[in-house]
């Protein structure tokens, strides 16, 4: 199954969203929820308006959408869900830092967004083993 690569970037008013692998899938949003929609429909719209032969070729088949969110959108979308204190205790990043982060007072090296990334698939994994 190939994969459409979307990333999503938060602006000062809106997300927005572009493929990163297939020419054409534009979208965005007010919310990451919006641009994901979008994204949808930008799909729906190329196969509704364009000769099959016109069609980008990973939506011919069967495919699956990945999504890559910024640090900054990430950040602010999620932390409506989880605290910066604990997103600092996953990553190990201070929550301080987190927040020059969120609100652009400061762009994060490679290795801290590798930092927040591995922290967070870390947490994602012990989460999935948790039976209620």
């Amino acid at each position: 199954m190939e994969k459409i690569i979307m990333v999503i970037e938060k602006s000062s008013d809106f997300y927005s969203g572009y493929s990163d692998n297939c020419d054409g899938i534009y979208a965005s949003g007010d919310s990451i929820e919006a641009v994901k929609a979008d994204t949808e429909k930008a799909i729906e719209l190329i196969k509704e308006n364009l000769p099959e032969d016109q069609w980008p070729q990973i939506i011919k088949g069967d495919f699956e959408i990945e999504y890559h969110l910024d640090v900054v959108s990430f950040l602010e979308y999620y932390s409506r869900f989880l605290s910066l204190a604990g997103l600092g205790r996953i990553t190990g990043i201070n929550q301080k830092q987190l927040s020059n982060y969120m609100n652009r007072r400061a762009v994060p090296r490679r290795k801290q967004i590798d930092r927040i990334s591995d922290g967070l698939h870390k947490f994602a994994s012990e989460l999935m083993s948790v039976t209620l």
